[in-house]
């Protein structure tokens, strides 16, 4: 199999740009604290927010993007004519800020036949900004990044969202096992991880828009990503969930799971 080429410098630079376009809106609308809140069919909440910081995404997007796909957790995708999709999050982490809580991050990732080609991990309320590109490398506000390099379960960090979507045995072994198990979870653990600040974040159950921009960061960083069940691949971004690690424990930990 042919390896794929790197990605083009200018894709990487317009979506950092845009990520940090959407994250000022986000911002006003967290200051402001003053958004209607409704609920999609599966009970999960979406605020005025979401919608506006989408839109604008969309709208940049198809100017800049006309002949590429769009698509996003809010809004209907829209069809273009390359083989090229833009996936948009717009607020990753809606309930964290809802309550106020700094950890929510805008995502945008652009997939092409190899996969995810760049993206970004936003972070406007604490100042940070992970991004990659593939063949390019991972930054953390403009500074090259990488995972660290601890092996071994004792002592490793690992991240998650929350506790009720995780399979009982699975959270069971992962109990019993000598990991330190937080809840830094959302965009923001996966952004630890490509930083080296923790060794994993772990989510059983993921959408593809809150993963797109992982799978290259991670990777880029030195880490592995992949599904729950450990399978990996170009397309795992979409597999429905996520383990992504410092590369050294990964097999380890995803074999609790099993």
């Amino acid at each position: 199999m042919t390896r794929p080429g790197p990605a083009n410098p200018a894709d990487l630079d317009f979506c950092v740009d845009l990520a940090r376009e959407a994250g000022q809106l986000t911002l006003e609308w967290y200051r402001g604290r003053d958004f209607s809140i409704d609920h999609k069919h599966d009970g999960s909440p979406v605020t005025a927010a979401d919608l506006a910081v989408e839109a604008l995404m969309r709208e940049r997007l198809n100017t800049a993007y006309p002949n590429d796909s769009v698509l996003g957790e809010e809004h209907p995708d829209t069809a273009g004519a390359s083989d090229r999709a833009w996936v948009i999050d717009p607020i990753d982490g809606t309930k964290a800020f809802m309550k106020g809580v700094p950890l929510f991050a805008n995502l945008l990732a652009l997939v092409d036949e190899h996969g995810p080609a760049v993206g970004v991990i936003h972070l406007p309320a604490l100042g940070e900004t992970v991004w990659a590109g593939r063949g390019l490398g991972a930054f953390h506000n403009g500074e090259p990044c990488r995972v660290n390099d601890h092996g071994g379960l004792d002592g490793a960090f690992v991240c998650t969202s929350g506790f009720g979507y995780w399979p009982e045995g699975a959270l069971s072994s992962l109990l019993d096992s000598p990991v330190k198990l937080r809840t830094w979870g959302d965009a923001y653990g996966y952004a630890l991880v490509a930083t080296g600040r923790v060794e994993a974040m772990v989510d059983p159950e993921a959408f593809a828009w809150d993963l797109a921009p992982i799978a290259v960061v991670i990777a880029e960083a030195g880490g592995c990503f992949s599904a729950f069940d450990g399978r990996t691949g170009g397309d795992v971004w979409s597999s429905g969930s996520a383990v992504a690690t410092n590369n050294r424990i990964h097999d380890d930990l995803v074999a609790l799971f099993q």
